[in-house]
């Protein structure tokens, strides 16, 4: 940046703050306003950062800060400033942007501000200035903590920062040309802290208890200086070079001479005697040129190795996001000084700091008192240190805190939320691989370590190794962990170094599984099992929604007859594994009631009389109101008449989407599974080849193959590890043809033709091995050549070795095969296709799927066998019909129609439900709503809302005098609307209602029996101690029927037992029965705890239910709810009746507020005078609060309204608040 182009302000405040003459800095009086004035700066840059270019093109830490911090240390308020300063200065960029920007501007802007940290550090390589800073920091260090100040805490902190702001700041691009054992910058800065003793100070900080909340500063320092070195290079510094590592490098070097003699003798060869304008033409024979001639070559024999069609080709562009993610940046060795230096500074950490160094960010990271991320210098740490250990002279005792299995458990979690992350986060899967590779570093070097203590000396810590190898076995996420790993894994997101790291951790892996299971017989493991519920595709029994024509049905009815007329006599049993209900099914259990009655008719269509009679007596048992399955006390003969109703009715059934089978040449079905929240835990043998087989897979081997692809530059470990897996899947499991592919070939071809094989003795016996195999085989099988082309999965892998065809039903790769059509089932549906093919309106297919005898299968297979018989063109001529697809405009007809009902049903109380109901074209209610307000016919929504009923007053009350009054008659005038409209009501529920109504109309008369049931079995419970929890139930109904009526919504209703004495009664048998008879439901999975008040009983139903459980009064008793001629209708009229009679006299207004027990609706004032006290006031004294569901009410609004209104004010034109929900918590006050 251009000097002259400076900000005046800034150049101004830069000239205020001194001069240097010599050596010596002169600081100007405004010096500190100064630097704080460039604090401020700062802290108001652009998102170009341009303060911060313009201070780095100044050099205005190098000519200005730097010498004042080193000569005015004892000026605390400037030192402080400085500090301040120098810290945001030398931030990383990547902090200062947010991320690398991807425009051309500010790019350069972001890399501008790295060639300015870079300048920045080479101002830092200076003993001086960080035997300043460490002055200070001893300086405050050795203040106790009742003496230090918090400017000092945070000076402290800032001195800390900067020093890792500058450890931070990566190399320039002159300093990655350097050789090894050239000192770098970075390097520099490094021996300048150990002159001036800071690294001692770091190592204070670490191993002091006393100044713990600088641990995570600490480690993040450690790793910055650390990350140019290899532990175990770093361990064998100053020493004598082993003979393991002398002999490695003579092969390398022998590896290098062996391809120089092969290059120089192919080089030999190609000199020929003649000048190369003689060397003639060749036509090769059986090699094809562009067109049908066999190729021509102008060039010498001895380049036609080297001959490609794809030479002179522009090579194709791969895609950025296809392309092979980068590699870290290759490590340099650093000075041998330097590394000297940092060889005793690991030792002396490793004696005195990292345990309880470890110790302390560990328990920081898993109480969340750290930053995010933090967690990464963990892994770390574990993988820098414990390496370093085993290079050093191994001592378990110097890493105790990071082998344990608590720490397995924390690498493995973290490893795992990592790979999750990566496959969730498309933008950051970058960043997520890097940091899940070096959890993997970590979880490799924690196995490494165990099998070192294998070899321990000291009994003891074998001891030790074997208690962590049996838990980390037993457990299956440790075993899991490598398979989804190598399933999942991506070249684009993760470099061929975490695929080498992951092939050697999982050799080590298995290696000591191996080992482990070699000596026991009986090895026991953990296996966890989730839980699920399979769904059965929707094509293979779903018949439609007319099965059969009424000509049918009268034929198929005679034989159902005699076979429940044989279940009378006894010639024939009834099931009694019929279950009319699923407990563990999410829908309701009053739901499953239509549900029920369409398997009833569908066991009578399938001429199952005996389990449609067995179901429907069940049914009966769990749904006994309204006599919808019939009177307990019916007989036989009207079980049968109720039989042929559900078989003649025609039910709604609710339409299944059929799932698209996924190709056309594999006809197979699929179960989709829906997995619940409960997993099984078990216990299992566990067998060392079962777990070998999972690792047989097409992914797991393009893994192995991919690393094998650069065999030249791994290592000799690396080749052997995946010579070794290979070696397994083929020889031990037997399964040598996964390895039939053509990339696999291409790769022994290379590695047979280079001169240094010899070097590679293993990979190229496996290699003949294979290739033995194949040609063994291809003798037998002249396919194979052709499956050379394709990857294989292990049941093909079966088919090419003991032949095509072979594997029965049900094997595989875990999906069922189609079994072929019979010649017979050929027919059959030629016929059925016949029969149906001429109905008009009617699903062809799904006509013939109902009445197809073989059972299985789907509508994919009906249709394809239908186009390979001929009988149709294509699929194309049964498209599936899809709901919401069939209407979608108005004819002439229709809007006509819609007209009409519209002002035919105008004056009704529900609009649009009546609409609803007698519209030809069924839609969703959304669509009728949109077209009544197109064609003008309402101005508004709320026109068509359903208009509510007003509350039946006292005898005598005019409209006026309702206890309300005016304003209740307009709150309940105006209703709120979500905006969310309601799909139609045919299409969701209430079937089996309409399926009985003619049984409804005949036993009319027993109406009043289900409402006997409720008050026998309310007397039961009230004579056996729980008449406190009937009147608790009965208020519960009482105020969701006044809820509902006042809101005009219906909400599912939990009752929540606030007393010891309602909880047992709803763990009660008998109280649980009394529940279900007044149509409350159970909880409907193990995430509910409470019984619900359904969403579908109308207040009507509830007050009824809760009449139903009131105690009975004797006969004639004046102000009793209704004598033995009264229905339910008159005993809930009544009932309202006498409760607002109490409000007038004097009760307060709302229910909710009284005090708090169980309440009962007095049946006279006598009797509301004479009745004995409740149950709960037998506990003890309670204070009584009101908890309020809308929060978002006005708090001035509410407190002008009194929470407890005067009894006398109870008249007319007054209401009290009015609020949706309200919820008493009674609290049993302490006593002293």
């Amino acid at each position: 940046m251009d000097l002259y182009m400076m900000n005046c302000e800034l150049l101004a405040t830069c000239s205020a703050l001194g001069y240097l003459e010599g050596d010596v800095y002169n600081k100007e009086p405004d010096c500190l306003e100064s630097v704080k004035d460039l604090i401020r700066y700062l802290r108001y840059e652009d998102e170009t950062r341009d303060v911060r270019q313009q201070l780095g093109a100044a050099q205005i830490l190098q000519n200005d800060l730097l010498p004042l911090i080193t000569q005015y240390p004892q000026d605390k308020l400037l030192f402080d400033a400085v500090v301040r300063l120098m810290v945001n200065l030398t931030q990383p960029a990547l902090l200062c942007f947010g991320k690398v920007p991807r425009d051309p501007g500010s790019r350069h802007c972001f890399l501008q501000v790295v060639s300015y940290l870079q300048a920045y550090k080479e101002a830092f390589a200076s003993a001086k200035v960080f035997g300043v800073l460490s002055e200070k920091l001893y300086e405050l260090l050795q203040l106790d903590w009742e003496q230090r100040q918090e400017e000092d805490t945070l000076l402290v902190e800032r001195i800390l920062l900067l020093v890792r702001n500058v450890l931070h700041i990566p190399a320039g691009p002159e300093e990655e040309k350097s050789v090894d054992d050239d000192a770098s910058t970075h390097d520099r800065v490094l021996w300048a802290v150990h002159v001036s003793g800071m690294d001692d100070l770091l190592k204070f900080l670490a191993s002091s208890s006393a100044e713990q909340q600088w641990g995570l500063h600490v480690l993040e320092i450690i790793s910055l200086m650390f990350r140019d070195q290899d532990p175990e290079q770093l361990a064998a510094s100053g020493q004598a070079r082993p003979a393991k590592e002398q002999a490695a490098d003579v092969r390398d070097l022998e590896v290098l001479r062996q391809r120089e003699l092969a290059e120089r003798k192919s080089r030999a060869f190609q000199r020929g005697s003649r000048h190369s304008r003689f060397g003639g033409s060749y036509v090769v024979q059986g090699l094809k040129s562009i067109g049908d001639r066999d190729l021509v070559f102008h060039k010498g024999l001895h380049n036609l190795k080297e001959h490609s069609h794809d030479l002179g080709k522009e090579p194709r562009r791969v895609p950025k996001r296809r392309q092979p993610a980068r590699e870290a940046e290759p490590r340099r060795r650093s000075a041998l000084n330097v590394r000297l230096f940092l060889r005793e500074f690991c030792g002396d950490f490793l004696e005195s700091c990292y345990n309880p160094l470890m110790r302390l960010v560990k328990d920081q990271l898993l109480r969340e008192k750290s930053q995010q991320h933090d967690e990464t210098y963990y892994l770390w740490a574990v993988a820098f240190f414990m390496a370093f250990n085993r290079g050093r002279h191994f001592r378990p005792e110097l890493v105790s805190e990071t082998v344990s299995v608590r720490a397995f458990h924390f690498i493995e979690q973290n490893l795992t939320a990592y790979y999750e992350a990566m496959l969730l986060d498309k933008q950051e899967a970058t960043s997520w691989a890097r940091r899940m590779h070096l959890a993997l570093k970590a979880y490799r070097e924690l196995l490494t370590t165990v099998q070192e203590m294998d070899r321990s000396p000291d009994e003891a810590v074998r001891d030790s190794s074997k208690v962590i190898k049996n838990n980390i076995f037993y457990l299956m996420e440790f075993r899991e962990l490598f398979l989804a790993l190598f399933r999942k894994f991506e070249e684009s997101r993760q470099p061929r170094s975490f695929l080498r790291d992951l092939v050697e951790t999982t050799h080590l892996f298995l290696k000591m599984l191996e080992a482990f299971c070699r000596g026991r017989n009986n090895l026991v493991v953990q296996s966890k099992r989730v839980r699920r519920k399979k769904q059965p595709r929707a094509g293979r029994a779903a018949p439609p929604a007319q099965p059969c024509a009424p000509q049918e049905l009268e034929e198929l009815w005679p034989s159902l007859a005699e076979q429940l007329g044989a279940c009378a006599q006894g010639a024939e049993p009834l099931p009694e594994d019929v279950v009319p209900f699923d407990a563990a099914s999410e829908t309701p259990v009053e739901e499953q009631r239509a549900e029920a009655m369409v398997r009833i008719q569908d066991s009578l269509l399938g001429r199952r009389a005996p389990a449609a009679l067995t179901l429907l007596r069940s049914a009966r048992e769990v749904w006994p109101e309204q006599d919808v399955f019939g009177s307990p006390q019916a007989a036989l003969e009207e079980e049968i008449q109720l039989l042929r109703q559900i078989l003649f009715a025609p039910l709604p059934r609710q339409a299944v989407p059929e799932v698209e089978e996924p190709g056309e040449e594999e006809e197979e079905e699929e179960e989709v599974e829906e997995e619940l929240a409960s997993v099984q835990v078990s216990e299992k043998e566990f067998n060392f080849l079962d777990y070998l087989k999972r690792f047989a897979s097409t992914s797991v081997v393009k893994a192995y193959v991919l690393l094998l692809r650069g065999y030249r530059q791994n290592s000799a470990h690396t080749n052997h590890c995946v010579a070794k897996m290979l070696h397994r899947i083929a020889c031990d499991l037997k399964m040598e043809a996964l390895l039939f592919q053509l990339s696999v070939f291409c790769i022994f071809r290379r590695l047979l033709s280079d001169p240094s094989a010899a070097a590679y003795k293993e990979l190229v016996t496996f290699a003949k091995y294979i290739l033995g195999k194949f040609f063994a085989l291809a003798a037998t099988n002249k396919k194979v050549y052709v499956e050379l082309l394709f990857w294989k999965s292990t049941a093909t892998v079966r088919e090419m070795t003991e032949g095509y065809g072979s594997l029965q039903e049900g094997e595989g790769s875990g999906v069922r095969r189609a079994p072929k059509w019979t010649p017979q089932e050929e027919e059959e549906l030629r016929e059925l296709y016949l029969k149906y093919k001429g109905v008009e309106g009617a699903d062809v297919v799904g006509s013939i799927l109902a009445h197809l005898r073989a059972p299985g299968r789907t509508r994919k297979q009906v249709v394809k066998q239908l186009v390979r018989l001929g009988l149709a063109e294509s699929e194309r001529d049964f498209p599936r019909e899809r709901k919401g697809t069939r209407l979608v405009l108005w004819t002439e007809e229709q809007e006509l129609e819609l007209q009409r009902l519209f002002e035919e049903f105008q004056g009704a109380d529900d609009i649009l439900g009546n609409i609803m109901k007698h519209l030809t074209a069924k839609r969703a209610r959304a669509r009728v709503v949109e077209k009544l307000l197109s064609l003008g016919l309402v101005a508004e929504r709320k026109e068509l809302y359903k208009k509510r009923k007003r509350k039946p007053g006292l005898p005598g009350m005019s409209e006026d005098r309702s206890p309300w009054g005016a304003a209740g008659r307009e709150d309940s005038a105006e209703e709120e609307s979500d905006g969310e409209e309601e799909e139609e009501a045919w299409e969701e529920g209430g079937s089996g209602d309409r399926a009985v109504e003619g049984h409804r109309e005949q036993g009319s008369e027993n109406q009043v029996a289900p409402e006997q049931d409720v008050q026998g079995l309310a007397r039961r419970l009230r004579q056996g101690g729980l008449a406190g929890s009937l009147l608790w139930l009965q208020n519960c109904l009482n105020r969701a029927a006044e809820d509902r009526e006042e809101d005009g919504t219906a909400q599912p209703v939990p009752l929540v037992p606030l007393l010891e004495e309602n909880e047992d009664a709803v763990e009660n048998q008998g109280f649980q029965k009394l529940l279900r008879k007044v149509g409350v439901r159970a909880p409907a999975n193990e995430q509910e705890s409470f019984w619900r008040i359904p969403a579908k009983l109308s207040p009507e139903q509830l007050r009824r239910a809760a009449a139903s459980i009131a105690q009975e009064e004797p006969e004639g008793e004046e102000g009793s709810l209704g004598g033995p001629d009264s229905g339910p209708e008159q005993r809930a009229q009544a009932l309202q009746t006498l409760r607002l009679a109490r409000r007038k006299r004097g009760a307060p207004a709302v229910p909710e507020e009284e005090t708090p027990g169980p309440k009962q609706p007095p049946v006279s004032p006598k009797a509301d005078l004479e009745r004995d006290p409740p149950v709960q006031s037998q506990l003890g004294p309670k204070r009584s609060r009101v908890i309020h569901s809308d929060d978002d009410e006005d708090p001035e609004s509410r407190a002008a309204v009194p929470a407890r209104p005067d009894p006398s004010s109870a008249g007319e034109g007054t209401r009290p608040p009015r609020w949706r929900k309200r919820l008493r918590i009674e609290e049993e006050e302490e006593e002293d």
